[in-house]
C-alpha cells in the first residue's frame, strides 16, 4: 500500500493484486486512519465487480459512523449498481469535491 497525505484527506492506493484482499487488510489497520477522511485508490481494477466493491461495505460504514468521509476511486461498476453506504467516483478530483461537500454539511450539523 502506498499511500498520500494532504490537509484534507489521506490517500491511501492499492499496490496488491487482489481488492478483497486490500479491503480486508484496510479493515484490520483502520484505527490508523479512523480520524481522517479517505480516498482509497482502486483505479487499476477496471474489471472489478459488485461483489469485489462490497468487501469495502464494513469498511465505510465504520468510517463514516465515525464522521469522517471514505471514497472509492473507481469507474468499472456502473453508478447505478453501487449501494448508497459506498462512495465511488471515477476521478481523485471528483473525491476531493465530494470530501468538502461533506465536511461542509458535517459544520453544519448535517
Amino acid at each position: 500500500m502506498t499511500s498520500k497525505i494532504t490537509d484534507k484527506y489521506t490517500l491511501l492506493k492499492d499496490d496488491r493484486d487482489d481488492v478483497c484482499d486490500f479491503a480486508n487488510f484496510l479493515t484490520r489497520i483502520h484505527d490508523k486512519f479512523m480520524d481522517v477522511n479517505l480516498v482509497i485508490d482502486i483505479f487499476k481494477y477496471d474489471k472489478m465487480s459488485l461483489q469485489d466493491l462490497l468487501c469495502f461495505l464494513t469498511l465505510s460504514n465504520t468510517h463514516r459512523a465515525n464522521k469522517k468521509s471514505l471514497i472509492i476511486i473507481n469507474n468499472a461498476i456502473p453508478s447505478g449498481d453501487i449501494p448508497n453506504e459506498i462512495i465511488v467516483v471515477p476521478t481523485l478530483k471528483e473525491a476531493e469535491d465530494i470530501i468538502e461537500m461533506e465536511e461542509i454539511e458535517r459544520d453544519l450539523g448535517f
